[in-house]
C-alpha cells in the first residue's frame, strides 16, 4: 500500500461509517414494521455481538482475557445508556417520524454533550462559541418539530421526535461515563461487552413481544444488517477513525449521518424532503460545527519560548 493510500484509508473509513450509520435509520424504519422495539434491539445487539466476536476470533484477539467479571458493571451501564435506551427510543420514535428526521435529531448528541460536560468534566468545559453552537442547534430542532406542533399538537409525531431526542441525551450520558470511567480500555472488548450486556438486559423485555413478530424477510434482513453492519462493523470503523484521525475529527461523522440518512430515505423509501427538514438540518449542522470548535491554545510566555529555543 502506497503512502497516499495509507493516508486516505482513515477518511474512507470515515465516509463508510457515515453511510452505514445513515442507512441504520432506514433499517430501523423497516424493522419496526414487523417487530416491537425491544425485539429489534435484542436482535441487533445479539447479531452485532456475534459478528464482532467472529471478527475478534479471526484476527486472533483474545476475548476479555479474564477481565470480564471485573467489568460487568461498566459494560451494563454502557449497554443501558449507549444501546438499550437509545435504540428502543429510536425504534419506537421511528414508528411515527421519518428516518431522515430521526437521524437529524440523533445528530444533536454533541449538543447534549456540551451541556453535560460543563458539570461532569470541568477541565473540558466548552467555550462561549461552543455554547452558541448549542443554542443554534436547539433552534434547528425547534425548526424541525414546529410543523408537527402546528399539525398534530403535542402528540403524534412530536412524541416520536422527543423519543429520539431522549436517545440523543442517553448517548451523551454514555459518552460522559466512557470518558471518565473507561478511558484506555481495549476498544474491541468494550464494544463486544456492551453488545452482549445489552442483549442480556433487553431480552426479558422482548420475550412478551416475540409471539407478535412477523418473520418477513425484508424486516429480518434489515435488523440483521443493522446489527452486523450498524453495530459490529460500524464500531470497528468508528474506533479506527478515533485512533487515526483523533476524537474531534472522528466524532464529526455526526455531521454527515443526517445527510446520508435523508438521502437513503428519499431514494429507497420515497420519503418527502420538506423545506423545514432542509433548513433544520442546515441549522443543526452549523450548531454542531460551532459546538466542536476548540479553543486555541494560549500563547506561551516569551521566557518559555526563549528557554525552548535555548534547548535546540
Amino acid at each position: 500500500m502506497s503512502e497516499s493510500q495509507r493516508r486516505f484509508l482513515p477518511y474512507a473509513a470515515f465516509i463508510g461509517l457515515g453511510l452505514i450509520w445513515g442507512l441504520s435509520f432506514l433499517f430501523f424504519k423497516l424493522g419496526v414494521h414487523d417487530m416491537s422495539p425491544t425485539v429489534l434491539v435484542f436482535i441487533r445487539s445479539a447479531s452485532g455481538a456475534v459478528a464482532l466476536a467472529a471478527i475478534m476470533a479471526l484476527s486472533g484477539r483474545s476475548l476479555f482475557g479474564g477481565r470480564l467479571r471485573s467489568r460487568l458493571i461498566p459494560f451494563a451501564i454502557m449497554a443501558i445508556t449507549n444501546a438499550v435506551i437509545p435504540w428502543v427510543a429510536i425504534a419506537w420514535g421511528e414508528r411515527t417520524i421519518s428516518s431522515g428526521l430521526a437521524s437529524i435529531l440523533n445528530a444533536t448528541t454533541p449538543l447534549w454533550v456540551a451541556i453535560f460536560i460543563f458539570w461532569v468534566i470541568p477541565a473540558e468545559r466548552p467555550s462561549l462559541l461552543n455554547y452558541t453552537g448549542v443554542l443554534i442547534g436547539i433552534a434547528g430542532v425547534v425548526i424541525l418539530v414546529l410543523p408537527d406542533i402546528v399539525t398534530h399538537g403535542l402528540s403524534g409525531n412530536l412524541v416520536g421526535a422527543l423519543a429520539v431526542v431522549v436517545a440523543s441525551m442517553s448517548y451523551a450520558v454514555s459518552a460522559m461515563y466512557q470518558r471518565t470511567r473507561m478511558r484506555g480500555w481495549n476498544v474491541f472488548e468494550q464494544s463486544l461487552g456492551q453488545l452482549i450486556a445489552s442483549a442480556v438486559i433487553v431480552f426479558p423485555f422482548a420475550i412478551p413481544s416475540l409471539p407478535a413478530v412477523h418473520l418477513a424477510w425484508l424486516s429480518m434482513a434489515a435488523v440483521l444488517a443493522l446489527g452486523i453492519g450498524g453495530s459490529g462493523i460500524a464500531y470497528l470503523l468508528y474506533y479506527y477513525t478515533m485512533n487515526t484521525l483523533g476524537p474531534v475529527r472522528a466524532t464529526g461523522v455526526t455531521f454527515i449521518v443526517p445527510v446520508t440518512a435523508v438521502f437513503w430515505g428519499v431514494v429507497l423509501l420515497q420519503e418527502s424532503l420538506s423545506l423545514p427538514t432542509i433548513v433544520g438540518m442546515v441549522v443543526i449542522l452549523f450548531g454542531i460545527v460551532l459546538t466542536n470548535m476548540r479553543r486555541r491554545p494560549a500563547p506561551r510566555p516569551e521566557a518559555a519560548r526563549e528557554k525552548e529555543a535555548a534547548r535546540v
